[in-house]
Formats: structure tokens, C-alpha cells, sequence
């Protein structure tokens, strides 16, 4: 049981780092849990699932103060209102291809293809987006487009953060308020898609497909990942305000040849 706890702290804490910065956490927990030996079969999507939960987490407990003026329904809330419509592309692509999600693009070579891919669009953002403005003055349409991008991130290796953050610098954003923008984005399709694959391991654990102890190992991954989350949060956006998106460029190109190489 040990080993396996330890397996769910590693592949929390990967998350709860991966989730934040634009390197892609799904690219990263399918990697890693093939070399840990997690059984795909037995908890694979689902787990990566509740792992994203222990982010989404993080999301509410680092931006609380906004949410809850987000979630008071004030006059002149514009912000929630962007985020509610900038969450329905995602999710109503999300559910359209939820099996071809689940089967066909977990692969190493797509993870690694995407990595690649979207370290193209970073690097487009960084050359291309001018960067002047900051996330109070985002529009309706500018928040739309980056829920619209959010939607590309289903594919592994892509990175929801890294195409939601370059689509508000093409937009005219900031990185910082970009970042912030789009990790608010991530709470609620993270939950709502959390939410589902976990009422649906709850479901499997009654009807005695787990165990006591597959669940201790989801829930102490989801708290890893929490953990984990909050602090990638804020060390990234301290990050931003002085700092590129380069450092991760290099990194996701390396991360996709090694892959190529070794792992395919």
C-alpha cells in the first residue's frame, strides 16, 4: 500500500505543478504514470481526472477574494459573466469527444506532437501579442476566443494554461492577467469534469470495483495536487510580471524529443 500512496503523492504534486505552468499535466501524468506502472485500466483517466479536481481546488483557494465577488451576482460583474460563456465551448466540446479523448489521444507520440505543437503557439504569443493590456479591460469576444482555445487543450501535451495564456497575449493582455484570466477559466470545466469522472469512480467503488484503498490512493493524489496547485499559482504569476514564456518553450521542445526517442 505504501508504494502506491507514494505513487499518489508523486503524480499530485506533478499535477498540481503541471496544471499551472503551460508544459501540458495531462501529457505529463500519461508519461509518468507508464513508467510509475499505474494500471490505466483500473484507474487511468479517472485518476488523472481527480487529480485535476486537487487543482481545481487550488484555482478557488488561491483566487477566493474574486470568486467570491464572481459568485455574488454584483451589478457591473462583467468577469463572471465572460467566464460562464468562456467556459461552454470547452465543455460542450469536452462531451462531444469525450471517448476519442479517452482512447485514441492518449498515446506517448500524440502527447509529445503536442508539446510540440504548442510550443509554436507560445512562441507566436510571445513574438506576436503586444501585451499592454490588464484583465479588467478584457472583452466579451477576447474571453470567448479564450474559451474557445481552452477546448484544444483536451488534446494531450497541448497545455491548457500555455494556450489559454497565449491566446490573452494575442489578445492584447498581459502575461500576468492573461495567466489570471485563464486560471480562472480552468476552475469550473476542471471541476465540472472532475466532479463527473469522480461521482463516476464513487459509483464503481459501490459496486465493489474498488476498494478502501484505490480510494485512499485518489484522494490523497487530489490533496497532493491541491497543494501543489496553489503554490505553482503563485509562484508562476510572480513569475509573469517579469518574465517570458521562453524557459518553457525549451523545456516542452526537450520534454518532446525525449519522449520521441525513448518513450514511443
Amino acid at each position: 500500500m505504501l508504494p502506491q500512496i507514494i505513487n499518489s503523492i508523486i503524480l499530485g504534486i506533478i499535477q498540481g505543478i503541471s496544471e499551472f505552468l503551460p508544459i501540458s499535466s495531462t501529457g505529463h501524468l500519461i508519461i509518468i504514470e507508464k513508467i510509475l506502472g499505474v494500471s490505466q485500466e483500473k484507474f487511468g483517466l479517472s485518476f488523472d481526472a481527480a487529480l485535476h479536481l486537487g487543482t481545481a481546488f487550488a484555482v478557488f483557494w488561491f483566487f477566493w477574494p474574486q470568486w467570491k465577488k464572481i459568485i455574488s451576482f454584483k451589478k457591473n460583474n462583467k468577469i463572471g459573466l465572460y467566464l460562464l460563456a468562456a467556459t461552454i465551448p470547452a465543455a460542450l466540446i469536452g462531451v462531444v469527444f469525450e471517448s476519442k479523448i479517452e482512447t485514441v489521444l492518449r498515446s506517448s507520440q500524440i502527447v509529445a506532437y503536442g508539446l510540440l505543437a504548442g510550443s509554436i503557439i507560445i512562441f507566436l504569443a510571445e513574438k506576436l501579442g503586444k501585451k499592454i493590456e490588464n484583465r479588467k479591460d478584457i472583452t466579451f469576444w477576447q474571453s470567448i476566443i479564450i474559451g474557445i482555445s481552452q477546448s484544444i487543450a483536451l488534446i494531450p501535451g497541448i497545455s491548457r494554461s500555455g494556450i489559454t495564456i497565449s491566446t490573452g497575449m494575442f489578445a492584447k493582455l498581459k502575461r500576468k492577467d492573461s495567466a489570471e484570466f485563464a486560471f480562472l477559466l480552468s476552475g469550473p470545466i476542471i471541476l465540472g469534469a472532475g466532479g463527473k469522472k469522480l461521482l463516476e469512480v464513487a459509483i464503481t467503488f459501490l459496486d465493489g470495483d474498488l476498494t478502501g484503498n484505490d480510494i485512499l490512493f485518489f484522494l490523497v493524489g487530489m490533496i497532493s495536487a491541491a497543494i501543489a496547485g496553489y503554490f505553482s499559482i503563485k509562484i508562476l504569476l510572480k513569475f509573469l510580471e517579469h518574465k517570458s514564456l521562453n524557459i518553457f518553450i525549451i523545456y516542452r521542445i526537450l520534454l518532446a524529443i525525449l519522449i520521441l526517442l525513448f518513450i514511443s
